[in-house]
């Protein structure tokens, strides 16, 4: 049965998301950095690419090794909680589709906003067209998201939308600075373009950068 709630990386592994150009081009040379959630360092490779400087956190000790291999600094441990870093030590905190993944997101996200400058946060839109559509019609927890996975096997234990995300920065007194959306281009054969003055429908994928107000 496959099982996404505790990962286990090779030490060579090497990960590629659709987000990570965003991210790399948000954050310019120079900053400081912490990726919350950080897998196999993939992310902070390529910001390493670029300059930036940074260090991450990752529940599975596999994820660690993996980064260590390529040359980042992480450690192991939980990002739902207390973290030992200063107010404002970072320019950015990054937690890329993992906020869903945590039992205490809104711990998470006051922790980022407490040790960083700015955020970065990734995350599945459940409200996403198709997802609607599988539940309407199948009346299921969706499967579109989280192919392979069953409701039980699966780390995603908060499922929010676009517009729950940004209500959430609303009282949370986070500024939403830029913000991206990713989804397929087309939905039962209708081109999406279509759909683009309402991303909570058609973006399968956000991006916000925010700051504190």
């Amino acid at each position: 049965m496959n099982d996404n709630r505790n990962y286990k990386f090779a030490l060579e592994s090497n990960s590629f998301r659709d987000e990570y150009p965003t991210i790399v081009d948000w954050i310019p040379q120079g900053s400081k950095v912490i990726d919350l959630g950080c897998g196999d360092g993939s992310l902070l490779a390529e910001l390493k690419k670029k300059g930036v400087s940074g260090e991450g956190v990752e529940i599975a000790e596999s994820g660690v090794e993996a980064a260590k291999k390529k040359g980042i600094r992480a450690k192991v441990g939980r990002i739902d909680a207390k973290m030992p870093y200063k107010n404002k030590q970072f320019d950015y905190a990054i937690c890329n589709v993992t906020l869903q993944m945590v039992m205490y997101p809104e711990v998470l996200m006051s922790e980022m906003k407490r040790i960083a400058k700015r955020q970065i946060v990734s995350f599945p839109n459940f409200a996403f067209l198709p997802n609607r559509l599988d539940m309407l019609l199948n009346g299921r927890m969706p499967q579109v998201m989280i192919p392979y996975y069953q409701w039980y096997s699966t780390g995603h234990i908060h499922q929010f939308s676009i517009r729950d995300y940004e209500e959430f920065c609303r009282k949370s007194s986070l500024r939403i600075v830029d913000k991206k959306f990713l989804g397929p281009k087309r939905i039962l054969r209708f081109p999406t373009k279509l759909l683009h003055s309402f991303p909570n429908a058609w973006a399968s994928i956000a991006i916000y950068l925010t700051e504190n107000k």
